[in-house]
Order: C-alpha cells, then structure tokens, then sequence
C-alpha cells in the first residue's frame, strides 16, 4: 500500500512524515523545503503477530507494509505549474491513496500561504488542483480518440467518447472524479485515466499539543474538516503531528504511558493505517510457526486460491484446500494441534473468501 502525504506548505505534512517513519524528511518554515518525495516504508502495527510469535517462539517476524510518500506542498495555481506543481502531481499519480494533512490549529510563529487558519478552505484549494489537473488529462484523452469515435464505426472508442463527455462536464462543474457515479463498464474506463481526483483520501486533522484530547465539539476547526469529509465520503483522522514526532523518539513503554495520560488508546501512526486500510478495502491474514509469523495484505473478498498466490504463485495454482482457524482461538486452544483437537480448524475450498485475522495453512500439489 502506498499512501502519499499531501497538503498547503507548513500545515505539518513533513512533520507527520518523519513521525511515523522516523526518516529525517527535513521540516522548515518555509514553503517548498520538500522538494523530491521523501519515501518511508512503515510496518503495520498488529498486536495479534507479537502473540503469535510468542505462540510459536518464531524465529522472525513479518508485519505488513506500508510505504508513505511525502510529497512537496502545493499551491493555488499547481495545475498550470505554480510552485512545484507538475512535480507534485506527477508523485500523487503513482500512490494508492492521498493522506491530506489539514492544519487545525493557531500559531503565529508558523507561517501560512494564505494568511489564515481555514482548513475547508485548504482542503478545497487542493481538491481544485487536483480536479484541474483531471480535466486536462481527460481533455487529451478526448483529442486521441476524437476521430475513431466519429461516426460511430469504432463502437469500443465511440462509447468511451460518450463517457469522456460526461466525465469532463462533472469535472467542470469543480466534482472530483470519485463522486462520478459510474457503471461497471464505465469504472473501468474510470480506472484507466488515473485521474488524480479520483483517489481515495484520508484527512488527517493536525491539532496543537493543547487541543490533545479533547472532544471534536469543543475544536470547531477540526468539526469543519469531519463535516467536508462525511459530505465526500472519506475518510478522517485527528492527529498532532508534534506529539508524534515526540512519540516517535520513545521507547514502547514510555509510549503506552504518555497515550494513557492523554486517555489516547493508540498513536496517531496506528489510526492512520487503520483507517487507510479500511478506505482501501484491505485486511490481513496470518500464517504462524517456529521459522516465521507473518502477515499478509490482501483486498476483502479475496478468495483463498488468490491469497495463497500472495504467498507464492505456486499456491494457487496447485491450491487444494486451505485449513483456518481465527487468530484469537487459535490462542486459547496454544496453537494448531490444540485448535484441530477441538474441532476448530476448518477446512476450506475455492471458494471461501478470506477474513481479517484468518491463520491459514494452504494444502496445495504442483
């Protein structure tokens, strides 16, 4: 999964960054200190792999991945190259998911582009850019394929002509792509354009250390970025990108003392995943044993056979069966022997489609 981090310049981006991937991306006050896109790979906390090794007394241990991308903070006028804008939407194009970094909070000692504090007003001066962006890339599309589509002989360009027109009027009336309601036909010609508004997004809310705690009511800044995100169908998280810099530098007990203190059940690095993982559709499977537990990302609705192929593309092609059990009775029963004693490994087929937390053994001959 690659998540690329995005925002006005000085809203905390770069800040987040290094956080949650401790890699030393440069933070200043000033706009444009992020030039060429920092890359951090982050492993996925899950508490279920730790007690499994513990299970197993496993010699290694694979957490999931996830690969955050910081990208140089944009400006109004990106689409036409203000700032570093080419640059900048060039990097969006190659991520999964854009992290928007909104900035919540008053501090006259760091800088704004604008002058002020208004995070809607951030938040549509991107979504702008990126949907400016959107209808340049479509109108190209359009130019390419104009003649076939004219008069009809090629049916295949015709039809996507017919949606090309529709989509370039929904951009212009300043829609993101992704609240275009497509058809599956349509999602797929949707797919291919790449278009950068069409990305599903993640906001995360930066606060002050003094706002740390507190209810969203009481925040009215950090409410009007819940409301933007509800009315868009995304995603939104609540974050002080200072406090996870710090967090960072702790030790894990140190860590768990401070969140208590701040009545926080998790840092902001773990809300964020977890919400990526649910705007993307994703989940986890295990597999447990002395040489190596590890996870497994995979889409929901995944089928057996094709989780095997994560594993190895021999799994699935020789798939014949898949033994599960869920990772917590597996636990309680001390591990397989245990769990098929009690009758809690299931045996399944083709068709079974995989759940968060399965621990698979995949049965398969080549």
């Amino acid at each position: 999964m690659k998540l690329g981090v995005v925002g006005l310049p000085n809203v905390g981006k770069s800040t987040l960054f290094n956080a949650i991937t401790q890699a030393g991306a440069e933070a200043a006050n000033y706009p444009f200190c992020t030039i060429e896109p920092n890359v951090g790979v982050v492993a996925v906390p899950d508490e279920r792999l730790d007690k499994l090794a513990a299970l197993y007394a496993s010699k290694k241990v694979t957490p999931a991945v996830v690969e955050f991308v910081d990208i140089a903070g944009l400006v109004k006028g990106a689409s036409r190259g203000e700032g570093l804008g080419n640059k900048f939407l060039s990097h969006i194009r190659e991520v999964d998911a854009i992290v928007h970094v909104v900035r919540c909070f008053e501090d006259e000692n760091v800088t704004h582009v604008e002058n002020s504090v208004d995070p809607v007003r951030d938040i549509e001066t991107i979504e702008l850019e990126l949907i400016f962006a959107d209808i340049e890339t479509v109108e190209k599309r359009m130019d390419r394929i104009r003649n076939a589509a004219r008069g009809g002989s090629d049916k295949t360009a015709a039809a996507e002509f017919i949606f090309l027109e529709k989509l370039l009027k929904h951009l212009e009336q300043e829609q993101p792509a992704s609240e275009l309601p497509v058809g599956e036909e349509e999602k797929a010609l949707l797919d291919a354009l790449f278009l950068l508004s069409a990305k599903p997004v993640v906001y995360c809310a930066n606060i002050s250390e003094r706002d740390m705690g507190k209810d969203e009511r009481e925040l009215p800044l950090v409410a009007a970025v819940g409301n933007y995100a509800r009315a868009h169908g995304a995603e939104v998280i609540v974050i002080c990108a200072k406090t996870e810099a710090e967090l960072a530098e702790m030790d894990e007990a140190d860590r768990a003392l401070f969140l208590e203190e701040f009545g926080l059940k998790e840092s902001g690095l773990s809300k964020l995943i977890r919400a990526s993982y649910s705007l993307l559709g994703l989940i986890s499977f295990l597999t447990a044993g002395e040489k190596e537990t590890r996870a497994w990302t995979i889409v929901k609705g995944t089928k057996a056979p094709q989780a095997a192929g994560k594993i190895h593309t021999d799994f699935e092609k020789g798939f014949i069966r898949a033994e599960v059990v869920e990772w917590q009775t597996l636990l309680d029963c001390g591990g397989l022997a245990g769990a098929r004693e009690k009758g809690k490994v299931r045996s399944e087929g083709k068709e079974y489609v995989m759940k968060d937390g399965d621990v698979v053994l995949f049965r398969f001959n080549v």
